[in-house]
C-alpha cells in the first residue's frame, strides 16, 4: 500500500496511539528524535511497554526510527557471531483483541493481503495477553517491510475503534529464581545465569557463620542459611501504602522472601490511627541481611506496582 494512500484514508492529523511490547535491553536502542511522544512503562520487568502517541505520520517516522535501529543492533550483534544469515527484525504491537478481527479479516483476508502487498511476516497470538484484553501482534522482517505494515495496521485501527473498554497488559516484575553454586549467587534470566555480587556477598556469610546441615536433616531454602538457631531479631517500619507490595498477592511475596533468606518474618496488624505497620525479622545476622536485601528490591518495583493497582494487596 503506498504512504499517500495510507495519508488519505488515516489523515496525518489524526493522533493515533500504538503499544508496544519490547525486552528491557531493547528499550535503549529508541530513544531519538520522530516527532511522537514516546512513553516508555517504569519498573524492574523484563517486558516494557513502549507507547507512541502523536499524528500518523509522525507514528510511522518513530516505526521507522525503530526498526532501522533494531537492524543496526542485528547487524552489530552478528560481527560477533558465526551466523551468515542475517534474522529479520520484530516487533510486537499491543493491541486490543476487538480490533485483531479487522486485522484478520473474514477468513484471514486482511492479514494475508498485508502479507503480501508488504512482504512482512504478520501473526496475531490466539490468546490475550495475561490480565488484559489485548493481544500481541508480531511482525517481522525488513526494516521497509515492518514500515509499510505498519502503515496498513493503523488505517485498520483508525477505521475499526476498539468496542468496548480494554483492559490495558501491564508486564509484571520478575520473580527471579536465585541459585547459589560453586559459593557464588546467580539469577536467572532467561536462558543465562547472571553472577549476583551482593547475593554472593550474604550466601559467603551465611556459609561462613553456620556449619553445613545435610539436606536430608533439615530443608533449608537454601544450606546454611538458616541450618541453626534464630540468633537475633531486626525490626523494620514500612508506610501502610507501601506494606502490600511487601505482601504480594494472597501472601505470596512475603512467603517467597522468607523462603530464600531463611528468616522468620512477621508483619504486625495495622493500628488504628497510625500510618505505619512493623516488620520483624528473626534468623541469624546472614538470614537478617537476605531478608532486608530482598524486602529493598521489592520496593525497587514499587513505582510498577502503582501503575497496576490489582497486584496491591493486603494482609
Amino acid at each position: 500500500m503506498e504512504p499517500t494512500k495510507v495519508q488519505s484514508e488515516g489523515g496525518l492529523n489524526v493522533t493515533l496511539t500504538i503499544r508496544l511490547l519490547m525486552h528491557g535491553k531493547e528499550v535503549g536502542s529508541i530513544i531519538g528524535k520522530s516527532g511522537a511522544r514516546i512513553n516508555i512503562s517504569e519498573g524492574n520487568c523484563p517486558e516494557r511497554i513502549v507507547t507512541i502517541t502523536g499524528p500518523t505520520d509522525t507514528i510511522f517516522k518513530a516505526f521507522a526510527m525503530i526498526a532501522y535501529k533494531f537492524e543496526e543492533d542485528i547487524i552489530n550483534s552478528m560481527s560477533n557471531s558465526p551466523a551468515t544469515s542475517k534474522p529479520p527484525v520484530t516487533l510486537r504491537l499491543v493491541v486490543p483483541a476487538s480490533q485483531c478481527g479487522s486485522l484478520i479479516g473474514k477468513g484471514g483476508s486482511k492479514i494475508k493481503e498485508m502479507r503480501e502487498s508488504t512482504g512482512a511476516q504478520v501473526q496475531v497470538a490466539g490468546d490475550m495477553l495475561p490480565n488484559s484484553t489485548e493481544r500481541a501482534v508480531t511482525i517481522s522482517g525488513t526494516p521497509e517491510a515492518i514500515i509499510q505494515c505498519v502503515k496498513q495496521i493503523c488505517v485498520v485501527m483508525l477505521e475499526s475503534p476498539p468496542k468496548g473498554a480494554t483492559i490495558p497488559y501491564r508486564p509484571k516484575p520478575a520473580s527471579t529464581p536465585v541459585i547459589f553454586s560453586g559459593g557464588q549467587a546467580y539469577t536467572i534470566q532467561g536462558q543465562y545465569a547472571i553472577p549476583h555480587p551482593d547475593l554472593t556477598k550474604l550466601h559467603q556469610l551465611a556459609m561462613q557463620q553456620t556449619p553445613f546441615t545435610p539436606l536430608g536433616q533439615t530443608t533449608p531454602a537454601f544450606p546454611g542459611l538458616d541450618a541453626s538457631p534464630p540468633a537475633s531479631t531486626h525490626e523494620l517500619t514500612i508506610p501502610n501504602d507501601l506494606i502490600g507490595c511487601i505482601i504480594g498477592r494472597q501472601g505470596t511475596k512475603i512467603n517467597e522472601i522468607r523462603q530464600m533468606s531463611g528468616a522468620q518474618i512477621k508483619i504486625a496488624n495495622a493500628m488504628e490511627g497510625s500510618s505505619e505497620r512493623q516488620i520483624t525479622i528473626t534468623g541469624t545476622p546472614a538470614n537478617i541481611s537476605l531478608a532486608q536485601y530482598l524486602i529493598n528490591a521489592r520496593f525497587r518495583d514499587v513505582a510498577a506496582m502503582w501503575n497496576d493497582p490489582s497486584s496491591m494487596t493486603t494482609s
